[in-house]
């Protein structure tokens, strides 16, 4: 049975990966020519997704890519003493099993887990699905496949193909995210130093074995702005205009814009739709539940996703009748939780006073100073997306 996988960024690699166990055949396509390899920005991985990462063979390598982003220190706009926060506490607190990793290097991971069992066809893209599973590429000759899943992110192909228009599921959450890489002048090593204003964040941080940092930015916009998700220098406007003045140093950040190897910026947007399939066609990820960049685990969620989405057309024999409705089943109440998780945490990184910039301030400093286990009860009975991470489950999908 050949199924076709669009998108290598992490669930199309993790799908590919069990659906190869299970004994399907698989090719992925790829939009960009070739794996990137700037690294991306960093991404968390909580228990799940690191079990099933563990299952793959892959967790320790992993591990070894870790940021190791171990302290914070918030500076408050409009207030001289920063606070200073002990991350390893938060983490421990928060979930059982933590890693931080950056998103490229997760990706590389995931591919080369199968690499020699999956087909990947970079520099090419879908451009048309039949019923029968006949499949049009931008290059490659038309071929069939069995079934077709995509894993292509906020900005799906293949949902813009089989169900619609992006704008019939999108719903902006009233806020943007935005990463870019930068000279680490500042030799920051396991250090993340934030600017928090009212309706703006601003980040900076360098993984250990990366000679560059990343800088972030997260800020609130009443509206949706004009820009297209591909209008880079666009992009890098509305980002100067959203951090004008927040700080001196932020300002130096932003200075770089023009000469960064990496860049990213998207709304954060929620998909939400009534059913992930259609026909011969299913969503996994970002793709069909994205909870909203930088607030909503959707790293986590793609390879919850990605996992139980193979393992239920295993359990099915292939046939993808009862495969996508178990499917969606299995992680209905997983993707409404994470949705109202990221909610809440968008509201707690982007404070909308100036009472929120300093309860968040002094609520990460309390967390990391009490001891672990009332630090944990604490941390539980105040987030959402701790709770969430620890209480979900997941069957074993054994291979045969």
């Amino acid at each position: 049975m050949r199924i076709l996988v669009s998108g290598a960024g992490v669930a199309g690699p993790v799908v590919a990966y069990w659906l190869t166990r299970h004994g399907f055949r698989v090719t992925v396509v790829e939009r960009a020519a070739a794996a990137r390899r700037t690294g991306g920005h960093a991404v968390d991985l909580f228990q799940p997704a690191m079990d099933i990462s563990e299952k793959m063979g892959v967790l320790r390598r992993i591990e070894e890519r870790a940021t190791g982003t171990d302290r914070m220190t918030v500076f408050q706009e409009g207030v001289r003493r920063p606070v200073r926060v002990d991350l390893s506490r938060i983490f421990g607190a928060a979930s059982d099993r933590h890693v931080e990793v950056m998103r490229d290097e997760l990706s590389e991971i995931y591919r080369d887990a199968a690499r020699d069992d999956v087909e990947y066809l970079f520099g090419d893209s879908i451009t048309a699905i039949s019923p029968d599973g006949q499949v049009r590429f931008e290059n490659a000759a038309p071929r069939r496949f069995d079934l077709v899943v995509g894993a292509d992110g906020l900005h799906s192909n293949v949902r813009h193909l089989c169900f619609g228009a992006e704008s019939r599921f999108s719903a902006f959450t009233g806020a943007y995210f935005g990463v870019m890489a930068l000279p680490n002048v500042l030799g920051l090593d396991g250090e993340l130093l934030m600017h928090v204003g009212v309706g703006r964040t601003a980040g900076i941080y360098g993984a250990r074995h990366l000679g560059e940092a990343r800088a972030l930015f997260l800020f609130r916009s009443e509206r949706e702005l004009d820009h297209d998700h591909r209008d880079v220098p666009r992009q890098k406007e509305l980002l100067r205009a959203a951090f004008e003045d927040l700080h001196p140093d932020v300002d130096r950040r932003l200075d770089e814009l023009d000469r960064t190897p990496a860049f990213y910026f998207d709304s954060i947007t929620q998909l939400r739709m009534d059913t992930w399939s259609r026909g011969r066609v299913t969503l996994v990820g970002d793709a069909g539940y994205c909870p909203g960049p930088a607030v909503g685990g959707s790293t986590s969620l793609a390879v919850v996703g990605a996992y139980v989405l193979a393992g239920e057309l295993a359990r099915a024999g292939g046939d993808h009748e009862h495969a996508f409705p178990a499917y969606e089943r299995a992680m209905a109440e997983h993707v409404r939780s994470s949705h109202a998780a990221a909610l809440s945490a968008a509201k707690t990184l982007i404070p909308r006073s100036r009472l929120g910039v300093r309860g968040l301030a002094q609520g990460a400093r309390l967390i990391s100073a009490l001891p672990a286990r009332p630090g944990r009860a604490l941390l539980r009975l105040t987030t959402r997306s701790a709770r969430l991470y620890n209480s979900m489950t997941l069957d074993d999908y054994a291979p045969a």
